[in-house]
């Protein structure tokens, strides 16, 4: 009914269009900036390797060490 100067449908119609536009930018961004973020750590991680650096050994020593000095 256009009691209003509108059609209630059309309008649903675009706000539901407009919505699902948002979500499909939304997920455009976080799979963009996912993709960015896994390619930079693995960079990262493959030239802390080349100059030896071993965080996750450090973490894991650590830990032992920690475990170690409580329980043991």
């Amino acid at each position: 009914m256009v009691f209003t100067g509108f059609d209630e449908s059309a309008m649903a119609y675009d706000l539901q269009r407009a919505h699902s536009a948002d979500i499909w930018f939304l997920k455009f961004r976080a799979y963009f900036w996912g993709t960015c973020a896994a390619l930079s750590g693995f960079l990262i991680g493959n030239i802390l390797g080349v100059f030896d650096i071993n965080i996750l050994g450090w973490i894991l020593n650590s830990t032992q060490d920690a475990w170690e000095y409580t329980f043991g």
